[in-house]
């Protein structure tokens, strides 16, 4: 795993706190939830190769 991934993911965290709580405070609670749930899906977009190859390791060390 790549070091510049962790610090993307954290960029991404950074800017959806910030985005839902200008949100949140002006009254838009709904769009601040589909802020947050677009930056899970970016990082799940990111990470999903990631745990595809672990379950492929995992399956050739076990020999399943």
């Amino acid at each position: 795993m790549e070091v510049g991934l962790i610090f993307k993911i954290a960029a991404v965290g950074i800017l959806v706190t910030i985005l839902g709580q200008v949100l949140k405070h002006s009254g838009r609670e709904e769009h601040a939830f589909l802020i947050s749930l677009a930056g899970l899906l970016v990082v799940l977009s990111w990470i999903l190769p990631y745990i595809y190859d672990l379950f492929q390791t995992m399956q050739t060390l076990f020999q399943l």
